[in-house]
């Protein structure tokens, strides 16, 4: 990478004849901040990348794994992936540090990229929410097939691209009039302040923008997805027959109808956090941008949100593409399966394959046919996916 020009350091003898010049450390945070801030940031940085990287490595090396909703899950790991190296690294720096210390290019791709990966990344989940609400609610509706989701996640990326073309164009680096940043206390040497910012030609036009993208990739993917597991969650209540079916088949347990409504009162926990983690992790940082757009805050105002609460804001919102791997891992044996063996830690599992509901070697074909219809109901992921059978009756695809 190639570094800005505001490395080359200058003096600025003149800077004490301008009254109007304004000058900053270079340093943002004391050392106790800054180190909490790097801690803080690393920690989610490796979460994301062996978390992610790890549950592309199980679907990819595991043929049994590849069915349409892992196939989501695959890209939603990668957009994390990205939001993880994109991101990360960049936000940490810019909020330790005064200025942009990258070049033109930087400026322009990183926001780029960033933005596609984490728009990618709602997208995905808007997706999987529709495969799984199509499969429950509309158990004998045609399913989603592998060629098709392939399709999907392509138009997923486009619009992605599409969306923050207009952000990617109108970044750029420009030095910032009359700020100069201090790199010794004795103001020995000072340099120009170059910022990393959309040059928008009206401020009236960067507001529509910024409401689009609130619009588009948060307010209405959120409602969507929890319009669509409420009307799941109410299906799966509502939906007698399995438990009927369960405890006639099985009336040598008579706690048939207790373990089907443990699994309906899990995935129904699942569907919840599924909604409050995307609600809860976006929102701080959607919310300060509006601010910052809309509202008239003052200068003292404006130094404690990009000091304090922005950073915070975009750790917890980064934290999210962090945290979906624990998310598998804890709804999906199939994956946590994969996280162990890969971890060596196999609990029991050593001579198990994970695989999926789909598979012809799966472990459903070891039942009695008869005991198929809501016997097993596997969950897959945060997302309210399912593996094998649910209690409705849809068949994974």
């Amino acid at each position: 990478i190639q570094l800005g020009p505001m490395w080359n350091f200058t003096a600025f003898p003149e800077w004490n004849r301008n009254k109007n010049a304004t000058f900053s450390q270079y340093y943002q945070h004391s050392l106790a901040v800054a180190a909490s801030y790097i801690l803080s940031y690393l920690f989610i940085f490796i979460l994301c990348m062996i978390g992610n990287g790890l549950v592309c490595l199980i679907v990819l090396k595991n043929k049994r794994m590849r069915t349409v909703t892992n196939l989501f899950i695959l890209n939603l790991a990668i957009s994390d992936l990205l939001v993880g190296i994109f991101c990360v690294p960049t936000t940490l720096v810019d909020n330790l540090i005064t200025g942009w210390p990258f070049s033109n290019a930087v400026c322009k791709m990183s926001g780029l990229v960033q933005g596609m990966s984490v728009s990618a990344s709602v997208f995905t989940l808007v997706a999987i929410a529709v495969d799984r609400f199509r499969c429950i609610v509309y158990p004998f509706k045609p399913k989603l097939t592998l060629p098709e989701a392939v399709i999907t996640i392509v138009i997923i990326w486009v619009l992605a691209v599409a969306i923050m073309c207009p952000s990617a164009v109108m970044l750029m680096v420009s030095q910032m009039e009359d700020h100069y940043i201090i790199y010794d206390s004795d103001y020995n040497q000072t340099f120009p302040m170059y910022s990393c910012y959309e040059d928008w030609p009206d401020t009236e036009m960067r507001k529509i923008y910024t409401t689009v993208l609130f619009a588009h990739i948060y307010l209405a993917p959120l409602t969507l997805i929890t319009l669509m597991y409420s009307r799941i969650g109410v299906k799966l209540y509502s939906s007698s027959m399995p438990v009927s079916e369960h405890t006639a088949v099985n009336s040598n347990h008579p706690e048939g109808r207790n373990v089907v409504s443990r699994k309906k009162i899990k995935i129904i926990k699942m569907l919840i956090v599924v909604a409050l983690l995307f609600m809860v992790s976006w929102l701080p940082l959607w919310t300060l941008m509006l601010l910052t757009d809309y509202a008239n805050l003052s200068t003292d105002q404006l130094n404690l949100m990009t000091s304090y609460i922005f950073p915070f804001a975009h750790w917890l919102a980064f934290s999210n593409s962090s945290i979906n791997p624990i998310i598998y891992g804890y709804f999906n044996e199939n994956f946590k399966r994969g996280f162990q063996a890969a971890f060596k830690f196999h609990f029991g599992v050593r001579n198990k394959v994970y695989t999926d509901g789909d598979s012809s070697n799966s472990t459903i074909q070891k039942k009695d046919k008869r005991n198929i219809s809501g016997d097993r109901a596997v969950l897959t992921n945060r997302h309210g996916c399912w593996s094998g059978w649910d209690g409705s009756g849809c068949q994974n695809e």
